[in-house]
């Protein structure tokens, strides 16, 4: 039997270039060798405000999106995660042999902190960018006194959505590896204390692309939520923007355009490059050899733009009545393995059995 992979994004913001270099290409090779489970991770959204109206169709776009990037409904399970309700129950199993202190140690907790939380949307105010200011508003009402229990405990979530498809491999970026930890950890834990029951998952991370960086600020990530529009090349973004983006993107000092690691920001552009091209590192730098950023940007802007022509195109072939077939398809599938989980879950934690 083929082994098995996970993996999920919310349906909030827009993805970037960085989304698909580090995650939705590697999804759509790994469909070929694993018995692969997509998911949309809408109850991971809810953690932040959102408008109701607004998530339920930018859910749909999601899937819209992974079946333009190559994901293939006949090879792989793409479902929503709140059409499979054993998500939910089983987070509340695992809860209950979480720690505390494991979960306070989650980087992305702690990044939630108000004095982070401040500088951001002081930040986003003074770029003039309303989205950016909205989405800084949202999160910095939050500080560890009124903040959603769910902000805290989400990775619990996240760890039942990988254990109950008894996964076996987890494509993850270097951010993420801290959660996968906790998933390991928990599985190990329920595994000893009330007998065999979970497959312990390992990551799957990219030798290349696995953590893009920001266009503005080369220290961070790329973001769907960064305060800077200009920071992310968007999947949907037109020609023309992404041009002014790549323009505006910040540089090292010096000329030479290679990968030396004391530049990360002509690395991270040369990095996208080499990822859409599919070139080696040396012959990227061989090819920009004695030219100049101007010419490099221009190029790796036209690059991008012809790259993700055909994908936006793809983008356009779906309708929501096909979209909701294709979940509605995905869910069952999913839903007739999580079961099957959770039955042996609640049967070794004396929730149910024979004796019930």
């Amino acid at each position: 039997m083929k082994k098995r992979i996970f993996s999920g994004a919310q349906p909030t913001g827009q993805l970037h270039i960085g989304n698909y270099l580090g995650a939705l290409k590697n999804w759509v090779a790994l469909q070929e060798e694993y018995e692969s489970f997509y998911c949309i991770v809408n109850l991971h959204a809810i953690t932040l405000p959102q408008d109701p109206k607004v998530l339920r169709q930018k859910t749909l776009d999601l899937a819209s999106i992974y079946l333009a990037a190559g994901i293939d409904p006949e090879k792989s399970t793409i479902f929503i995660q709140s059409d499979v309700p054993e998500h939910a129950e089983l987070t509340w199993v695992l809860s209950c042999i979480a720690r505390m202190g494991e979960l306070a140690r989650m980087t992305q907790f702690k990044d939630k902190s108000p004095r982070s939380l401040n500088k951001r949307l002081i930040r986003a105010r003074a770029s003039l960018d309303a989205e950016a200011i909205r989405i800084a508003e949202n999160e910095a009402f939050l500080d560890f006194g009124n903040a959603g229990v769910g902000l805290f405990t989400y990775p619990i979530l996240m760890a039942a959505d990988i254990l109950l498809y008894q996964t076996d491999l987890v494509p993850v970026g270097q951010d993420q590896k801290q959660h996968l930890e906790l998933t390991r950890d928990l599985a190990e834990r329920f595994n000893r204390d009330f007998g065999e029951t979970f497959v312990v998952p390992e990551p799957f991370i990219p030798p290349v692309g696995a953590n893009i960086l920001s266009l503005q600020d080369p220290s961070k990530k790329m973001s769907k939520s960064d305060e800077n529009a200009n920071g992310a090349i968007f999947l949907l973004d037109d020609a023309d923007t992404i041009t002014k983006k790549f323009k505006k993107a910040v540089t090292d000092s010096g000329t030479e355009i290679n990968f030396e690691p004391d530049r990360p920001a002509i690395r991270n552009l040369l990095t996208i490059y080499q990822l859409l091209t599919g070139k080696s590192a040396d012959e990227c730098v061989a090819h920009f050899d004695g030219k100049g950023y101007g010419q490099f940007k221009t190029e790796l802007a036209e690059t991008t733009v012809e790259f993700l022509r055909p994908f936006q195109e793809r983008v356009k072939d779906y309708d929501d009545a096909s979209l909701k077939s294709i979940l509605k398809a995905g869910a069952e599938k999913a839903r007739s393995i999580a079961q099957n989980t959770l039955q042996q879950v609640y049967e070794k934690t004396g929730i149910s059995g024979p004796a019930l």
